[in-house]
């Protein structure tokens, strides 16, 4: 986790006994915000609406169930753990809704039991669905003879040897167990009647759901499956020759995975965030889940060794771990399935002949991913490398996965003699490894390798391409909301905008001086620039409409964000309801404003779309008396993004792409019925439908397709 900092909650200071004791005052206006991370849990259980909405196809369903037992895990993992890592490390810090860390541990418990229950609920409910579908997902006790035999050598020839059991014992110590791991606590009699536990790790290496094949001569179209862990308790006695298996109960754990990275006092970043990578697995224990038949003393000796808070003990029915569901979504079924998305080849780059400099010079270029294919965004680093005329190439590198073809244009660039810096942000959460890895084969190729600023996140999307034309240059950008990763381009909506504008150009190649040496240059032609000036910027921003509704022209504000936290910001919103502004505000995930209130934000709405796609661009609007001005950029409104990240928002200046920003891409998702949840004052949300005779609008269908749902 970043270094906790002392918190700015006011304090008084109260005699008890003789001594002095510290006692926060709950600021007055707490109640105007909501909780960050109940508001993170409603975003989650927007997510498992997706699983339940029947209208979604089956095998869509079991992937968004997979999803939130994912999120979830992270969320334990981080928020969670965090919230433990203020408590011991002694943080007096209430949240702007007023609770303390402890306050909030308390809150989200209950919260995210009932998140877990209902997965479970869910999964019940589509377990008969994909049965009939021919998917089906067998408890063990069901099996017959002829299957429990085949799972019998699945588990001597495939299982077994990979098996590691481990006693706990005065001789030996209780056993390690890793984050996200499934284990069996075991209990075992000998030969003198004691009884002894040992915990067996199911492996991860292996297939979570097994495969039972086919009888021989029967004709069996289906699939079936049965849990791993099922399968290895059902084969217990060949692990334990000679003794007794009185009983054995499945537990999973999450742990706190935050680096912590010291950057001051590293003597090489890489390395130092390589060691915290590997100390994950041995971060404090912030949850177990259990199955409601454990009994109480195997709970407690399992609570007592892992250090754990009695309260972070979940019990929930099997199975332990719903993201490995998402393995049934690699099944050939493609009619359980949404549609392939076939991504579209903008016209602009299917009608000409030019190579893609010569493209972008004639016009600024916006792309929409996933609708607009991502292979242009390819082609100009791919192109790039090969151009004889181009003489650098500058990028940023935040998530780009394993699979990275921009980079393998980046290593040719390098081979082929051009000046290539790339920085790439280490920190990226559970991205780490990855971005190691290529860090070190870039710089094996000669590239020069940045890795950011100090106790600052890089988390700005650009590449910059400077190309000799003639007797002079001209520099090339595309600037993105979202990474250079072909895998989320193809799930995540994000919008990246090609550009040979000069000022943006020559902003671009500040803004990397900034990253890569010494600068402290505090003003950019077109760019907001976080932690610099795009808090200022926005703020300007927004009294500006406030003046312009103050001068009797009708002010509007459109806000599409993954996340709305900061407290300043959000006042600031508020001031702008109360002066008559209306304010739209498309935001994903956590929203800690409250919309709706009286004499305060009744002229806010909130919205969430949660779809087949990741919403994942942000889009800042400003009506501006009619001149409308559009920013995009990877800057969600919280103070991380604002204040402790290299963010860059860009503005759309070409009259043309506003106009398709503000009257296609916007006004479609503010008009969404179908995907479009409205966030009610208490921070709870209210799926929208159409009313009446009104047409159903999906958003992300519309936007894929052009159209309107009928």
């Amino acid at each position: 986790m970043s270094k906790v900092r002392p918190g700015r909650a006011k304090k008084k200071m109260q005699s008890v006994a003789g001594a002095r004791v510290e006692t926060l005052v709950v600021p007055a206006d707490a109640q105007l915000y909501i909780n960050r991370e109940t508001s993170q849990l409603e975003f989650f259980r927007r997510v498992l609406e997706e699983a339940q909405d029947e209208s979604n196809p089956l095998l869509e369903r079991v992937k968004f169930l997979a999803i939130v037992g994912s999120i979830l895990a992270e969320f334990f993992m981080v928020r969670v753990a965090g919230l433990y890592q203020q408590i011991h490390a002694g943080v007096i810090e209430l949240s702007p809704d007023g609770a303390r860390p402890s306050e909030q541990l308390a809150a989200i418990r209950p919260l995210a039991l009932q998140l877990m229950k209902d997965v479970r609920t869910t999964l019940r409910a589509l377990l008969p669905q994909l049965a009939q579908a021919g998917i089906h997902i067998h408890d063990y006790a069901e099996l017959d003879a002829a299957q429990t035999d085949q799972l019998k050598h699945y588990f001597d020839e495939m299982v077994y040897p990979v098996l590691t059991p481990l006693a706990f014992d005065p001789s030996r110590p209780f056993p390690h167990i890793s984050n996200m791991s499934l284990n069996l606590a075991v209990m075992l009699r000998d030969e003198n009647d004691s009884e002894l536990f040992a915990r067996v790790k199911v492996p991860h290496t292996l297939p979570r759901l097994v495969v039972l094949k086919p009888i021989p001569d029967t004709v069996e179209p289906a699939r079936h499956f049965v849990w791993l862990e099922q399968v290895v308790a059902a084969n217990l006695g060949t692990l334990f020759p000679g003794m007794q298996v009185i009983q054995a109960h499945s537990f999973r754990i999450t742990r706190d995975a935050e680096v912590v990275i010291q950057e001051l006092e590293a003597e090489d970043l890489l390395e130092m965030i390589e060691r915290g990578v590997r100390q994950r697995r041995f971060g404090s224990v912030v949850r177990m889940t259990i199955e409601p038949g454990m009994p109480a003393d195997i709970r407690d000796l399992l609570v007592e060794n892992l250090g754990l808070d009695p309260n972070d003990v979940y019990t929930v029915d099997p199975p332990l771990g719903s993201s490995d569901l998402m393995m049934l979504t690699e099944l050939e079924r493609h009619d359980l399935k949404d549609p392939p998305l076939q991504p579209a080849m903008p016209a602009v780059f299917q009608d000409s002949d030019d190579d893609i400099f010569s493209i972008i010079r004639q016009q600024d270029i916006l792309l929409h991913h996933p609708y607009d294919s991502f292979t242009p965004v390819v082609e100009f680093i791919e192109t790039a490398a090969r151009d004889p005329n181009v003489l650098a190439i500058k990028m940023t590198l935040y998530r780009v996965g394993r699979n990275a073809p921009v980079v393998e244009a980046l290593l040719e660039a390098a081979r082929n003699g051009k000046q290539v810096a790339v920085l790439i942000e280490l920190k990226a959460r559970f991205d780490e490894e990855s971005n190691i890895e290529w860090a070190r084969a870039l710089e094996q190729e000669g590239v020069h390798v940045v890795y950011g600023l100090l106790g600052l996140k890089t988390h700005s999307k650009m590449a910059l391409v400077v190309r000799r034309e003639g007797d002079h240059i001209r520099r090339y950008v595309h600037l993105s909301t979202g990474n250079y990763n072909t895998s989320t381009a193809q799930v995540y909506t994000d919008l990246g905008l090609f550009t040979c504008d000069p000022a943006l150009g020559a902003d671009a190649t500040d803004l990397f001086n900034y990253l890569t040496g010494y600068s402290t240059k505090k003003e950019y032609r077109k760019f907001l620039v976080a932690p610099i000036h795009l808090r200022s910027g926005i703020e300007t921003l927004i009294r500006r409409e406030i003046e312009h509704q103050h001068n009797g022209t009708p002010g509007h504000l459109i806000l599409k964000l993954n996340a709305l936290v900061d407290k300043r910001m959000i006042k600031l919103l508020y001031e702008a309801s109360q002066a008559g502004v209306r304010v739209d505000l498309i935001v994903r995930g956590i929203c800690c404003l409250r919309p709706g209130l009286a004499g305060l934000s009744e002229n806010i709405r909130v919205t969430s779309i949660v779809g087949r796609f990741l919403e994942h661009s942000r889009i800042y609007y400003f009506c501006n008396g009619g001149k409308a001005e559009i920013l995009l950029g990877s800057a969600d409104l919280m103070p991380r993004n604002l204040d402790r990240r290299v963010e860059i928002l860009f503005p759309v200046e070409d009259t043309r792409l506003i106009r398709h920003l503000r009257d296609v891409v916007l006004a479609t998702y503010l008009a969404d019925n179908v995907r479009a949840r409205q966030m009610l004052a208490d921070g709870t949300y209210q799926r929208l439908q159409p009313v009446g005779d009104q047409a159903r609008v999906d958003s992300q269908w519309t936007l894929k397709s052009g159209g309107v749902l009928e």
